[in-house]
């Protein structure tokens, strides 16, 4: 066992600089195999294939958002607002772990690997699974983590319209795609706030900071996140696996890592996580490795659409995109069919993983539950963003765009 002295490490971040890492107990976490899982699963996906630099990972940006918290935490004490070391410290590993349950290729395969059970889900069982290795020292950080501690402001911190989560991958994005829309100003944001009824709000002096946090979120959905050939790869990456789970159920000869022949085999829920846990162990051992790796096997299959899929996810070359504001029609999508059967000699079966549609929609700001992003002014007043900006207003905030 290393002592405590020895686990007072500092961590040299490209974004802020260098990070301590507070308590032997937040050292004895990120040492944890768990989440050193995440060193090996990148933060954007597939995001590289269109912005080369895009190859930061999950650790990196866990690691950012343990910055941002302390940063916050100290602020909000320095405005003579009453937080524990204790409080402190559980908001650290909350929002520390708080992307632990994701698996290879982060939202490129949020359901393709376990289609039922989203991230937060999986977080909450690693995050449960390591409070009992380590003797409960993690009941106050699920506490927070759930929203079920009364200071409800620890819990926006880690998850609301205005949590570091978004602050540090706004920045961290922003900084390794090269796509400037993303810079934030995150350290003003984070100057600016304060609480107001138990509840996370921001000073009046930060409402154009806030403005631009909106606003610049909404332009890196479309110009990083949902971008159309980032969407083409995403495609190519889930119709890979889709075709490969379907030829393994059917008893085709195929490689498949052991770690994720389980998960090709069923369709697990919550329930089987919770009755199994040799389940959460088999889901930590797979990483972006374990995927890529099988997807250059398969390039070679007999089976001529895994391979086809496999082989233009390799070699880069992405299937075409059209975008449109509405739904396709019938004729327009069985005219395109035909030609690609037509092209490929292929049967209606596998026609449906080369021509297909689907929908991204982007909304930077919600109205659907409580947590609004609140201005709070010098006379004690506290008004919801879209009354209290005079460029946000509500049509604007809560328009929602879609394309096909």
């Amino acid at each position: 066992m290393t002592n405590s002295n020895n686990k007072r490490k500092i961590v040299n971040d490209p974004v802020y600089g260098f990070i301590n890492i507070p308590t032997p107990l937040i050292y004895d976490v990120i040492s944890h195999p768990y989440f050193q899982r995440l060193r090996r699963i990148k933060q954007l996906g597939l995001s590289h294939l269109v912005y080369p630099g895009a190859l930061h990972t999950r650790f990196s940006h866990a690691m950012g958002t343990m910055y941002l918290m302390t940063q916050a935490i100290e602020v909000l004490r320095q405005k003579g607002h009453d937080i524990s070391p204790e409080e402190e410290h559980a908001a650290v590993l909350a929002i520390l772990l708080h992307d632990i349950g994701h698996g290879p290729f982060s939202h490129s395969l949020e359901h393709g690997i376990i289609s039922k059970m989203s991230h937060e889900t999986l977080s909450l069982l690693f995050m449960k699974k390591l409070n009992k290795e380590m003797g409960g020292q993690l009941d106050l950080a699920i506490q927070i983590f759930e929203g079920k501690y009364p200071k409800k402001f620890l819990h926006q911190l880690v998850s609301g319209q205005l949590d570091v989560d978004r602050l540090d991958y706004l920045t961290r994005d922003s900084f390794f795609t090269g796509v400037s829309e993303g810079v934030i100003g995150t350290e003003r944001i984070i100057k600016m706030l304060s609480i107001h009824n138990n509840e996370l709000v921001v000073d009046e002096k930060g409402i154009y900071s806030i403005e631009k946090f909106i606003i610049s979120r909404r332009l890196m959905y479309w110009q990083v996140y949902l971008h159309k050939t980032v969407i083409a790869a995403e495609q190519l990456l889930i119709k890979s696996l889709q075709r490969a789970k379907e030829l393994y159920r059917s008893g085709t000869p195929l490689f498949v890592p052991e770690a994720l022949q389980p998960f090709f085999q069923n369709d697990y829920t919550l329930k089987d996580f919770e009755s199994n846990e040799n389940l959460l162990d088999l889901f930590a051992r797979l990483d972006d490795n374990d995927i890529m790796y099988s997807i250059k096997q398969w390039m070679y299959h007999s089976d001529l659409t895994l391979s086809f899929l496999a082989g233009n996810l390799i070699n880069r070359n992405l299937p075409k995109v059209e975008i449109q504001p509405k739904a396709f029609g019938k004729e327009q999508i069985h005219e395109i069919e035909e030609k690609v059967k037509k092209r490929y000699n292929l049967n209606n079966e596998d026609l449906k993983y080369l021509v297909f549609t689907d929908k991204v929609q982007n909304n930077a700001y919600s109205f659907l539950n409580d947590d609004k992003i609140n201005i709070l002014f010098k006379n004690g007043n506290c008004l919801e963003i879209s009354q209290a900006s005079d460029q946000l207003d509500k049509h604007f905030l809560v328009k929602s765009v879609v394309k096909h």
